[in-house]
């Protein structure tokens, strides 16, 4: 899909409201590809990073363990500042550095966290369909081998030098697509 293909599919999903679409570059999923885009159509780059997303697939539901669909926005950046590797938890860090970065037994929360808001309601906004509710995040793993797969719990994992590249590039409000 071309650039400026998915700039079209985020217009139509924002009710044709391009404003939004054409403030800032935005970031696009590929659930299937396990990859993360990060489109500049202005500056026509677009930079890409491996991910890996939910096991169970991709849906909505509360308490399903899958990475939502639809387009959302990251509505806080955590994080910024701390050492590489730092874990999180309930978005705080714990003073504990990974050092395991192929950690299949947990799901632990590295280096920076965007929380993300569904926009479109009924789909990943209100209800049991929430995608804030359900603690949605991009964020950094202990578990980077696996990165390319679709293995984690719902959110969508990257690599740490990748999640605090993009956490540097991005700010609250931009816009994420995941399909």
């Amino acid at each position: 899909m071309r650039w400026q293909e998915i700039r079209d599919e985020v217009v139509a999903k924002l009710g044709g409201n391009s404003a939004l679409a054409d403030e800032r570059p935005f970031i696009y999923v590929d659930s299937q590809q396990q990859l993360l885009h990060r489109v500049d159509i202005e500056a026509e780059r677009c930079r890409v990073y491996p991910i890996s997303t939910a096991v169970k697939g991709i849906g909505n539901r509360l308490d399903s363990l899958m990475t939502p669909f639809g387009i959302h926005r990251i509505c806080q950046k955590v994080g910024g500042g701390q050492p590489w590797g730092m874990v999180f938890e309930a978005r705080e860090p714990i003073g504990r550095i990974v050092d395991d970065l192929d950690n299949r037994e947990r799901d632990e929360i590295t280096s920076r966290i965007l929380w993300l808001d569904g926009l479109e309601a009924g789909v990943n906004l209100n209800g049991v369909h929430d995608t804030h509710a359900r603690y949605i995040y991009i964020h950094g793993t202990s578990d980077e081998k696996r990165i390319g797969k679709a293995v984690s719990g719902g959110c969508i994992r990257m690599k740490n030098d990748d999640v605090i590249e993009l956490f540097d590039d991005v700010i609250v409000n931009d816009l994420v697509l995941i399909a």
